[in-house]
């Protein structure tokens, strides 16, 4: 790809972010099969609130009815003849209120206290920092050294899984919809969620809290593996990446490094252990680039690279556009390698 070529990939990228900030705000993604929907139910906890959401979906809309039929009976109607207007203002007015808006809290304490209720030892513990404007994943099991990764959850679907957030600079908010609520990420203080995905598939969270210019910008991808699956994932991303096998690929490694990537980034299996940005192993088999902006591909490396700060700005990632054209492809493509 070629100076001009990446000039209009970064051009053409630009104009569809803020629709694409709109759909990682809202609730479902156009096209996406449901992948941020509260109404696609795909774990223990979204379940228990998609049920208690139709109550008061239904109750509300059966109120609003009722009410307006009374409303209209009574515009209708002389008001020496409407019968029992003292016991319909005491029974609709004040007795109905009162108890179905004291059943309803009950039932939301005893919801909230089963969504917040953690497993004595769960089989995952994954922990997740937020920064502006993306996530950091650490994956712990016991006996076996945390496993880090950046801006995707993978999780084994029907175990039992805690995650503990918490946030690096100022306050953010977890929510993946169709498998948990939200739970906020506070600086200096770690949360606990239990969450129990049931189904297998590539679901969309969120940061729900306002945190800053690219607030929009700050999604993650949840991909939810069977069980055995999960655990063969996990003994892959244990492995280091293969040699590369093209000289592209050998010059695109050695320029990561010639650069000084590896201050910021690391890459398990090689020298690259730096801390101060996302973790880029196997950054080539996640769905998306920089906490879901953009689908992973070479162009999209590429031009994430050399604009950084153009495709989202205020970012912590610099601009690289000091490189020529060849050593960016060939950056772009060992990253996209490494799967």
């Amino acid at each position: 790809m070629n100076r001009v070529s990446r000039r209009s990939a970064r051009a053409s990228l630009r104009p569809g972010l803020p629709i694409a900030a709109l759909a990682l705000s809202g609730c479902a993604l156009p096209g996406g099969g449901g992948r941020q929907s509260a109404l696609d139910a795909a774990g223990v906890s979204a379940q228990e609130i998609l049920a208690t959401s139709w109550i008061l979906f239904i109750g509300a809309g059966v109120i609003f009815l009722a009410v307006m039929a009374l409303a209209l009976y009574a515009a209708l109607v002389r008001p020496e003849r409407f019968p029992g207007r003292r016991a319909w203002v005491i029974g609709g007015g004040i007795l109905f209120p009162l108890v179905t808006l004291t059943a309803l809290q009950l039932h939301e304490f005893a919801l909230a206290r089963r969504l917040a209720t953690l497993t004595p030892e769960p089989e995952l513990v994954v922990e997740v920092t937020g920064y502006m404007w993306w996530w950091d994943v650490r994956y712990h099991v016991e006996g076996q050294e945390p496993l880090r990764g950046a801006n995707e959850l993978v999780l084994p679907a029907g175990r039992q899984v805690e995650l503990r957030v918490a946030s690096a600079d100022v306050i953010h908010s977890f929510w993946a919809p169709s498998l948990a609520g939200k739970i906020d990420m506070i600086p200096g203080h770690v949360n606990r969620l239990p969450i129990v995905a049931q189904r297998p598939g590539l679901y969309r969270g969120q940061c729900a809290e306002y945190c800053g210019a690219q607030h929009a910008l700050m999604a993650f991808d949840i991909r939810v593996l069977p069980a055995d699956e999960f655990d063969a994932w996990m003994a892959a991303q244990r492995r280091p990446p293969a040699e590369p096998e093209t000289p592209q690929l050998v010059r695109g490694r050695d320029a990561f490094f010639a650069f000084g990537c590896q201050s910021c980034h690391a890459v398990r299996g090689t020298e690259a252990a730096g801390l101060v940005g996302p973790d880029l192993s196997r950054v080539g088999a996640r769905p998306s680039l920089a906490a879901g902006t953009m689908p992973t591909r070479v162009e999209t490396i590429a031009a994430w690279i050399q604009g950084a700060q153009h495709i989202k700005p205020e970012n912590r990632m610099p601009s690289f556009d000091v490189m020529d054209g060849e050593t960016l492809d060939a950056m772009a493509a060992w990253l996209e390698s490494l799967k």
